[in-house]
């Protein structure tokens, strides 16, 4: 008999499972269909519970049915999308959809909210800058807005908890999923009675807070039955899907930062203390999933679609019967006849180390008739790394280490994007050649709560995945050096 450990990754956008030995070596994964994003007014973005619901069992049972009976599940953990909100009932049943944290309706009273000085409180309690979408203001525009929700709703939940609720009918979430929603003393790990005021709602109304990595409960025997999973199956409770990513990569102290670089970008580094002073405003703190360790973030915003539109415009040409991949494998191999731009510069339409969620006006600079579209590309990248180098430099001076970054996501497996970025930023980068982090950070973190391993560092010597380095060429660095000046200095005249 195989023992193994699952670890859930409910997103999104979909839900993945991924199941490993006792030796850290993937035996099976799953993934569910996309879920439906539902806007029933322009703005709203919404998701229905029970479809989330559906595909945690479907990945569940795809997961059993692959292994068979030689495979038995000692423990399950999840990784989860934070920032979303679920009302619900004191039993704990939805009373409306789930309201994302891609959702709108909020951005009037956040800025009203920000007019009146609320912003410094709520930062100061909870670690997060307002922004619309997430819970703390979604419940207050829910009393404003729909007092039927608001009256109906005597329990709040985000995605982690109401899963977890489902799985095993008990009321407990973990830190960093509930710092997601605005309403946690980032100092204690207790839901803050002065943000649920804030919010209109009493602490009573959260699920109780526990730490990641503890035991939550049995999973209930009609999930077994509906999943095949084995009676005593044990669920720990898990983190936020970018802790338990920065988990399973080792990111777990000062000097450590993990880069997600889709669509949007965001970096996460690692704290031993929650105290923020001097630390620029843009950065958000969270509770990791290690103990005793806290997380400092920033968003950059949409910088990954700047290059998206970039192939989609200037790669047209290249025929309409050409697939996405094979446009990337051609617009690959053009960038790597280009060098360092000094006279090309790209002001981001989107994204940026400042002012992470504005759409604007951007474009070239320096724009010649003898520039390539792929210098241009290069170009929109090295645009991408300036932003980067921005931000780190304001967390540098408040005098946090910065020692390497771990690039994940679509951008990391271009063969010259991650070599600008160490170019820029003057910091060595590791690409890690594996593509489900979240999954293997839950299941890092099941293991611990079932009491395979001693802790995380015991866990995480069998959890070892192979990584490429990327170091800077020197000579580019320095080019890149005066490059990074001059475009701050575009910046300021441009913006």
């Amino acid at each position: 008999m195989i023992e193994a450990l699952l670890g859930l990754d409910v997103g999104t956008t979909s839900t993945k499972a991924v199941l490993f030995n006792l030796n850290g070596q993937e035996i099976a994964r799953a993934g569910s269909n996309p879920y439906h994003n539902r806007s029933p007014q322009p703005g709203w973005v919404e998701q229905d519970p029970e479809e989330i619901w559906q595909a945690v069992l479907t990945v569940l049972r795809q997961i059993v049915d692959q292994v068979g009976a030689q495979v038995s599940i000692k423990a399950i953990s999840m990784s989860v999308q934070s920032g979303s909100l679920l009302p619900a009932n004191k039993a704990g049943e939805p009373v409306y959809p789930i309201i994302t944290w891609l959702d709108g309706r909020t951005e009037k009273l956040v800025n009203d909210w920000q007019q009146a000085g609320v912003q410094e409180q709520v930062k100061r309690i909870s670690g997060w800058s307002l922004y619309s979408g997430l819970p703390l203001p979604t419940i207050a525009w829910l009393r404003q807005h729909n007092s039927e929700v608001f009256r109906k709703a005597t329990h709040y939940f985000s995605v982690n908890d109401f899963i977890a609720h489902r799985l095993t009918r008990k009321f407990i979430n973990n830190p960093s999923n509930a710092g997601g929603m605005q309403l946690v003393d980032i100092h204690n790990a207790e839901w803050s009675p002065e943000l649920c005021e804030l919010a209109g709602i009493l602490p009573e109304m959260l699920s109780v807070l526990q730490p990641s990595g503890t035991i939550i409960g049995k999973i209930s025997l009609d999930i077994c039955q509906l999943t095949g999973l084995k009676p005593g199956t044990i669920l720990v409770n898990g983190g936020h899907d970018q802790v338990c990513t920065a988990l399973g990569l080792g990111i777990n102290d000062p000097g450590k930062y993990l880069l997600a670089c889709g669509t949007a970008w965001v970096f996460t580094g690692v704290m031993t203390s929650a105290e923020m002073g001097g630390l620029p405003p843009e950065l958000s703190f969270n509770f990791h999933a290690y103990p005793k360790r806290w997380t400092l973030s920033q968003s950059l915003g949409g910088l990954g679609a700047s290059v998206e539109w970039w192939l989609n415009r200037a790669w047209q040409g290249l025929g309409q019967s050409e697939s996405r991949q094979e446009k990337f494998s051609i617009f690959n191999q053009v960038l790597n006849q280009t060098c360092v731009n000094q006279e090309l510069f790209f002001l981001p339409m989107t994204g940026g180390h400042a002012d992470p969620a504005t759409t604007r006006r951007g474009g070239f600079i320096g724009l010649d008739f003898n520039h390539t579209r792929a210098e241009m590309a290069r170009a929109i990248m090295e645009s991408a790394g300036y932003e980067l180098r921005w931000a780190l430099e304001a967390v540098r001076l408040a005098e946090q280490p910065i020692e390497r970054l771990w690039m994940v996501g679509g951008a990391a497996q271009n063969p010259i994007w991650p070599s600008i970025l160490a170019e820029i930023t003057g910091l060595p980068i590791q690409i890690p050649e594996y593509d489900n982090w979240p999954a293997l950070g839950a299941a890092i973190l099941a293991g611990v709560g079932c009491g395979v391993y001693e802790n995380i560092d015991a866990a995480l010597a069998f959890f070892k995945k192979p990584a490429r380095d990327i170091t800077a060429d020197p000579d580019n660095s320095n080019l890149y050096t005066l490059g990074f000046k001059q475009y701050q200095e575009i910046i300021h005249r441009n913006h």
